[in-house]
């Protein structure tokens, strides 16, 4: 149990103590994603709390420390951001975006053993119960389909603007494919995008 405010994420001494050595692997994949949380609030813990999850890793003399990013660090780079890619000069506009960027460079640049970095895109319900702990992002406009559907005739056609594609993962996908990735050998100090292949269209 850690917290991500705290040096060292709170782990007491001791305990660093007795499992140094002794750790393969080290997941970090706390974070705040709330797209309406203050710049401050997204340093304190994407940003900060990056740089106390690398800072035990090291002192854990951990094996392999992975590190769950997000497409977001892309910004407004304008074309294909490639996963070979990280700091392109792009643009990032909103306080999430930094810190995700400024997280990845943390683990890419303060990590004393291996790294891997994992984007996912946006991160929906499990594929087969679709089950999920937390309703944001995409689901607010979910709702905003269905009570459009509950109040207009089933004949009239929404129209809405065109906003291009948009890229939607199961969570079970994103699990499954850090699982994968992580126990591969040769990836390390590389950067993975899970992200549909086949983006989804935002309106037809």
């Amino acid at each position: 149990v850690g917290d991500l405010t705290e040096p060292l994420l709170g782990v007491a001494d001791e305990q660093i103590a007795a499992l140094r050595g002794s750790i393969d692997h080290v997941f970090h994949l706390a974070a705040l994603y709330d797209m309406t949380a203050s710049e401050e609030r997204n340093e304190l813990l994407n940003v900060e709390g990056t740089r106390h999850a690398v800072a035990l890793a090291n002192a854990l003399e951990a094996g392999t420390f992975h590190h769950v990013s997000s497409i977001a660090v892309a910004g407004r780079y304008d074309g294909v951001f490639r996963e070979d890619m990280f700091d392109e000069g792009q643009r990032l506009d909103h306080p999430y975006h930094r810190s995700k960027f400024a997280a990845e460079r943390i683990a890419r640049t303060e990590t004393a053993m291996p790294w891997r970095v994992y984007r996912p895109a946006i991160v929906v319900g499990h594929s087969q119960t679709g089950e999920m702990d937390k309703v944001d992002g995409p689901y607010y406009f979910f709702k905003a389909i269905k009570r459009a559907s509950s109040v207009l005739p089933s004949w009239l056609p929404l129209v809405g603007p065109e906003l291009g594609d948009t890229n939607i993962v199961p969570v079970d996908y994103v699990a499954d494919a850090i699982d994968a990735i992580a126990h591969r050998p040769g990836l390390d100090r590389q950067a993975f995008h899970l992200a549909n292949p086949e983006p989804q269209r935002c309106s037809d």
